[in-house]
């Protein structure tokens, strides 16, 4: 597997697959051909039936600016090697200079088609939670330990800039009100719920809309476009910080401890990426919001210090009652179903946490075997649901 670093990455939204990504394969093509005059970028799949409400064209233009760019949204070609595939060309004085095919695999991660050595190394040999769990248990470590034996001791700065990024988010998503852009007229939340959060002085009441405002609040940010980290994508980006917030703010966490809950969910972030998918694109919003979920469960078992088995359940749990879900955003943009859907999650991570924390004992069901599961049900489900807005809540809402 690839390092965790690879799961949390700090940039704009609304979209790790949709901008962050194609933005990416755009500035490495300018970079590879400073002598183009013009450059011309084909979408296909979800990037051309989406793009324009995740703003796909802008974050290319961008990318390529100064140079002039001519985006076409091909939304007829089939037979992809990924449902977000893009092609980009190179010229000068009218003449080809340059091709490359990307695939934009989930997580603001791109595939070079072609170029097997652009590959980033493998920095755990382990591939399953079995293996992982097997490991721990030998050695007396917790998921944590085994993070920074393969990641090295420097993982943890990387993960102390990436908790102070989703701690600004919240912050930044609390203090604005008003609409967010695109058209669809949707008012941002966070502030409003967020205001709420005494006027019930029952404590389920005052944690629902706490922790629904921190996820509301992130998610908000990441549909107007702003800094956002991927956990592990942009429209799953208020599940993991808002959990984590509200209990360092209840039970008084610290941010190392934080930094090792972390890495807890890298870990099983990981494992969905590397054995089913974090794309939305390929396996609907099972993959993005239910990967989420199970990586805050994960967090939330290493930060009250639970078993390695324990942990596996609450993530198992997080899962297997995300499938099936559908990705179908309406208008393409990342915010109806997508910014609530952070919040349910976000509490169904902590209901994940109080289950695992009786009945783990109890299991049937493997993290290994509902990964599976995922993955194979998001490739049965039929494009119009793998964020096309093609089926729906996006084909039905007028």
């Amino acid at each position: 597997m690839k390092s965790i670093r690879e799961l949390y990455t700090i940039g704009r939204g609304p979209s790790s697959s949709h901008t962050m990504g194609p933005a990416r394969a755009a500035a490495l093509f300018r970079s590879e051909h400073p002598e183009a005059d013009h450059f011309r970028v084909v979408l296909y799949g979800s990037l051309a039936l989406t793009g324009r409400g995740h703003l796909t064209d802008q974050a290319v233009r961008e990318a390529l600016d100064p140079v002039d760019a001519e985006i076409v949204f091909d939304s007829r070609t089939g037979d992809l090697p990924h449902p977000n595939t893009m092609d980009l060309f190179a010229c000068r004085d009218g003449a080809q200079t340059g091709f490359l095919r990307v695939l934009s695999t989930g997580g603001g991660a791109i595939t070079l088609v072609g170029r097997p050595d652009a590959a980033l190394p493998e920095v755990y040999a382990e591939t399953s939670y079995a293996e992982i769990a097997a490991w721990c248990k030998s050695n007396h470590a917790r998921l944590p330990d085994y993070v920074e034996r393969n990641e090295g001791k420097h993982i943890w700065d990387d993960l102390y800039r990436v908790w102070e990024a989703m701690k600004r988010s919240i912050v930044r998503g609390l203090s604005v009100s008003g609409e967010l852009p695109g058209g669809l007229h949707v008012e941002r939340k966070a502030q409003f719920l967020y205001e709420q959060r005494h006027i019930d002085e029952s404590q389920a009441t005052r944690e629902n809309r706490l922790v629904c405002a921190y996820a509301f609040a992130v998610a908000e940010e990441n549909a107007g476009g702003g800094v956002i980290v991927t956990a592990p994508t942009c429209g799953a980006c208020g599940v993991l910080p808002s959990a984590l917030r509200y209990m360092q703010e209840q039970k008084g966490f610290s941010d190392e401890q934080v930094l090792r809950a972390l890495a807890a969910a890298g870990v099983v972030g990981n494992l969905i990426k590397t054995n089913a998918s974090i794309s939305g694109a390929q396996c609907g919003c099972q993959a993005e919001i239910g990967s989420a979920c199970s990586m805050t469960a994960a967090a939330l078992g290493e930060l009250f210090e639970m078993g390695i088995d324990q942990i596996e359940y609450a993530a198992e749990v997080a899962m297997e009652h995300h499938l099936g879900l559908t990705c179908d955003p309406i208008g393409g943009l990342v915010q109806i179903p997508c910014i609530e859907r952070n919040a349910v999650a976000a509490m169904r991570a902590i209901n994940a946490l109080s289950l695992a924390n009786f009945l783990t004992s109890t299991r049937k069901i493997s993290f290994d075997l509902v990964v599976k599961t995922m993955y194979e049900t998001g490739r049965d489900l039929s494009h119009r649901y793998r964020e096309t807005a093609e089926g729906g809540l996006a084909k039905h809402y007028c």
